[in-house]
């Protein structure tokens, strides 16, 4: 997939190792890499996993149309869909099939 980020900080951040590692210490680091690799790798969304230790979920109420990685208790990587229009399944949730861009916007607790 194709990864945006926010802002020009937040890509600076996840983009050198130097300043991942100063910002969310060693363990974080990796576990961030690990995930954003992952997202990388795939052609779609409907790919990256929803089950074990980096798990993809769709977040509701209030960051409803927000996806999230798992990565250390409680943070994690939250992105949208990069896509104008979004593209939806005839029952109006998120095709991730077809969704091939992201925009990652933060790291965060969103509990």
């Amino acid at each position: 997939m194709q990864i945006r980020f926010a802002d020009a900080k937040l890509e600076k951040v996840l983009s050198v190792d130097k300043a991942l590692n100063k910002t969310y210490g060693q363990q974080m680091a990796k576990r961030i890499k690990t995930g954003l690799g992952l997202l990388v790798a795939v052609d779609n969304l409907a790919r990256v996993p929803t089950t074990g230790s980096i798990r993809c979920h769709q977040l509701s109420n209030d960051r409803d149309e927000q996806f999230a990685i798992d990565l250390t208790h409680p943070q994690r990587l939250i992105f949208e869909v990069d896509h104008t229009p979004i593209p939806r399944l005839p029952d109006g949730g998120v095709n991730k099939a077809e969704v091939t861009r992201i925009l990652v916007i933060e790291i965060a607790d969103y509990h």
